[in-house]
């Protein structure tokens, strides 16, 4: 998942199926050799050890169905290899043909190098962890993220920890922007732990954009699309300094990890995760929306809005966006 797990987005792997070979079990080697010494061996003796018809040791008697008879190993082991070799020798061939056809273009790349694209569409986890992992190679002053939502599970954060351990030693300073549900998780905060240090600031904030990660001021990646499975990187130097910026705006109003939350107090008493989601409310979102906007789940934001109802006195959802609007909550100006 693009971007997902704390600082940097989960690896995947491909993987591979070699054919299973079946060792030749004690009682397929006495067989075998009861059969060499006989001369041939009854079907029904074999059914339990598959392994000697599979190694092809054993072929039907011309003479009777019923009965195998044992073929050397030498002539076994040939006939197993033997489609092996071959499908080796194509690859190799193969291999051979692919880089004569492209030694052309190989030749005109070293003679004009590609240009370094603005916008550059990533499709796949591959070719995004792919770009990910170059940019974190080549990084040597900053890293700025943005990582809105709630707390990321364990797998993730141990994978954030993977990639951002090397970075942190190696000198390269971290910003990092979460949401104030995070304060919350025991995860988040022990991996702040284990990865902080004088060059790691982490902040938190209501709400945040979607994720964003800048490396040197140079290339940043964003996701294009809701599943997070296509991502962009941009290098052109224009929209990479007005992300900064964006990112700059978002640190300066965010709280350091290790204060307080500053609420100006209400005259109901509502808390400011609730006046959050109170002036959500008026501007017409519904409970799932508010949740993803604050990072938490829809559960913890309907109890919230049930508390903001008793609050408030209120009897109905159209009820409750009155009395938001009229209670003050929000501000003179509705915020």
């Amino acid at each position: 998942m693009f971007l997902g797990g704390g600082e940097m987005p989960m690896n995947y792997t491909n993987e591979t199926h070699p054919h299973p070979i079946t060792a030749l079990c004690d009682e397929g080697a006495r067989l075998y050799a009861s059969a060499l010494s006989v001369g041939r061996i009854s079907r029904g003796e074999v059914e339990s050890t598959p392994c000697l018809l599979e190694f092809a040791l054993l072929h039907p008697d011309p003479d009777d169905a019923t009965w195998l008879r044992p073929v050397t190993p030498a002539a076994a082991l040939t006939q197993r290899l033997h489609p092996i070799e071959r499908e080796i020798q194509d690859r190799r061939r193969l291999s051979v043909e692919l880089t004569d056809a492209f030694e052309p273009f190989m030749a005109i790349s070293a003679q004009n190098p590609a240009p370094t694209h603005a916008i550059t569409v990533l499709e796949g986890f591959d070719r995004i962890n792919a770009a990910l992992d170059l940019a974190t190679a080549e990084c040597h002053t900053e890293v700025l993220t943005i990582q809105p939502g709630g707390a990321r599970s364990e797998h993730e954060l141990t994978q954030a920890l993977e990639r951002g351990k090397p970075l942190v030693d190696r000198g390269v300073s971290m910003r990092t922007l979460y949401q104030h549900t995070v304060r919350h998780s025991r995860g988040t905060l022990t991996y702040v732990d284990r990865i902080a240090d004088g060059k790691v600031e982490i902040r938190t904030l209501e709400e945040l954009i979607e994720r964003l990660m800048i490396f040197d001021h140079t290339v940043a990646f964003i996701p294009a699309t809701d599943d997070r499975q296509v991502a962009l990187e941009l290098r052109h130097p224009g929209m990479v300094e007005y992300l900064v910026k964006v990112f700059e705006q978002f640190w300066r109003r965010a709280v350091p990890l290790q204060e307080q939350i500053p609420y100006d107090p209400t005259p109901e008493g509502i808390s400011g995760v609730r006046r959050s989601i109170a002036q959500l409310l008026v501007e017409g979102y519904v409970d799932e929306a508010i949740a993803r906007r604050l990072g938490m789940n829809v559960r913890t934001c309907r109890s919230h809005v049930a508390k903001l109802s008793a609050a408030l006195g209120a009897n109905s959802r159209a009820q409750l966006g009155y009395l938001i609007a009229q209670s003050g909550i929000l501000g003179p100006s509705g915020r």
